[in-house]
């Protein structure tokens, strides 16, 4: 799924009612079909008494003809009329005498009015600001937008909530409606990725309100949400006859004393992705407790006691994942400089490995073309430097995943992967319960098994990522966010490929 500019998204509005020779009034109806039939879909409500508060804008039309289909499927609404704009909009207009007709109780307040009464209402719909919001809310309407913020009622949003910008970071203190929920027409808005808005927008969906697809395939975008459907198409089948030796051979590099454990997920998750064979280059000190805690997993040593100091030949093996616990002793810092000296293999860096990079940044210039790196904001962060927002993080996310020619994985609520063509790739699967130690080194040992499979880079970080999340909102439902541990992530990982699976079967 593309993610458009708002102007983009205006531009295919009225490139749809020029085409389809409809006016815009009737493809607002549409739109608020789409948003009433999903509305309904939360169906807790049956009882209450809707509140609906409209701006006098195009996202205010879109309330009004809302309301009238609410009130024609037999709920109790009241509308409360924000007049913000010196004239109404049109199509606001034309809802407006529709609802004339209507048993709806109408609120109407403009700027300096007492803030109206309004406690009562379970469930309250936000259209007060569209997409064309380019400033801060002020003055009254702040006011009013705090005052509904703390209502006892269910917020759910029209498009975007009220005073959330479309395309550009708001500030932190800027004042928006807190959605609970939110229907995005068509496509998602680039702001619903920023972290600074978690408080401006809790649970999303975008649906097709029948915009015509020609016009997306002509739009020029560097930023997409990765869907189920996409990944499914490039599921590697296993032929009857196959063996380990047509899924690749996997090397997982690290481990340190007292970081043992970090290899041993990798390693874990590594094989539970599909990699045919796995080794583990491990210091010494770690020999016994791989081979114990995985048997299936191989384990070389003779390559440093308490850390990793000297390598084998790589020759055999299709993928390597090196960082897991790594540590960042002197004598690793020089491994990992001669590692990446020596091989062009198809690698996953993360971790210690990552830091390592950070504080010698001259070896960044060693990594073989298309590595995946896979850093969390702090390591994003001491990689590249400090960014002022979220979107001046993701322009240099997709800078330096151009300019290195590497995939970047930037690990987050949205995890965001840049492509060696800048293109940023955003994933919804996951949830904060994975806010835990060892969760990233599952990932990396996914993301390798995926890579030595022969999937792509991209796909495999793609598809990685999405499965991770996956895993991760499975066990959610098993463990419940705070009890999760990494292995359960772990432990879910067949059945997220189960699941993704019967995206295929569908």
């Amino acid at each position: 799924m593309r993610i458009l500019t708002t102007e983009q998204i205006r531009a295919w509005d009225q490139f749809t009612i020029e085409n389809e020779a409809i006016e815009s009034i009737d493809l607002m109806e549409r739109a608020s079909l789409v948003f009433t039939n999903w509305f309904l879909g939360h169906s807790r409500f049956t009882e209450d008494h809707i509140l609906i508060v409209a701006g006098t804008g195009n996202n205010g039309g879109d309330c009004l003809a809302v309301a009238r289909m609410l009130t024609e499927k037999g709920y109790e609404v009241t509308v409360c009329i924000c007049h913000i704009q010196a004239k109404p909009g049109r199509d606001f207009q034309l809802n407006l005498e529709r609802l004339k007709y209507k048993d709806i109780d109408i609120i109407e307040i403009r700027e300096k009015d007492p803030l109206p009464q309004l406690s009562g209402y379970k469930t309250l719909i936000d259209g007060i600001f569209g997409t064309g919001l380019n400033r801060p809310v002020t003055g009254y309407w702040a006011k009013f937008i705090h005052y509904i913020n703390g209502l006892d009622a269910r917020r759910y949003s029209i498009d975007i909530p009220s005073g959330m910008f479309g395309d550009l970071p708001n500030e932190p203190d800027d004042v928006s409606i807190e959605a609970h929920y939110c229907l995005s027409f068509e496509v998602p808005k680039l702001s619903f990725f920023f972290q600074t808005n978690s408080k401006r927008l809790g649970i999303w969906e975008a649906r097709s309100i029948g915009l015509l697809p020609s016009f997306l395939s002509k739009q020029e975008t560097f930023f997409s949400v990765t869907e189920p459907f996409q990944l499914v198409e490039k599921l590697i089948t296993r032929d009857k006859f196959s063996h380990k030796g047509i899924f690749g051979h996997a090397l997982i590099c690290g481990g340190s004393k007292g970081m043992l454990g970090a290899a041993l997920l990798s390693s874990k998750a590594c094989l539970r992705s599909g990699a045919g064979m796995v080794t583990a280059l491990v210091p010494d000190c770690g020999y016994g407790i791989v081979q114990t805690a995985a048997p299936e997993i191989m384990t070389l040593s003779g390559f440093g006691h308490d850390y990793l100091t000297a390598f084998p030949d790589l020759a055999r093996f299709n993928a390597v994942a090196i960082g897991p616990g790594l540590g960042i002793h002197p004598d690793t810092v020089d491994f990992l400089e001669n590692f990446l000296k020596k091989t062009d293999k198809q690698m996953v860096i993360d971790a210690d490995a990552l830091n390592i990079l950070a504080g010698n940044p001259q070896m960044l210039e060693l990594l073989p073309e298309k590595s995946i790196l896979t850093p969390h904001p702090g390591e994003f962060r001491r990689l590249f430097g400090e960014t002022i927002s979220d979107l001046e993080t993701f322009r240099l996310l997709s800078e330096k995943a151009k300019s290195l020619h590497c995939i970047i994985v930037l690990k987050g609520a949205y995890t965001a992967i840049a492509d060696v063509d800048g293109h940023i790739y955003f994933n919804t699967t996951g949830n904060p319960g994975m806010s835990t130690a060892g969760s990233g080194d599952v990932l990396t040992g996914m993301i390798c098994g995926l890579l030595c499979q022969g999937y792509g880079p991209l796909v495999s970080a793609q598809l990685g990522v999405y499965l991770h999340g996956l895993a991760g909102d499975l066990a959610c439902e098993e463990k419940g966010m705070e009890s999760m541990i990494a292995g359960d992530i772990l432990e879910m990982t067949s059945s997220a490929f189960k699941k993704l699976h019967q995206y295929h079967a569908e």
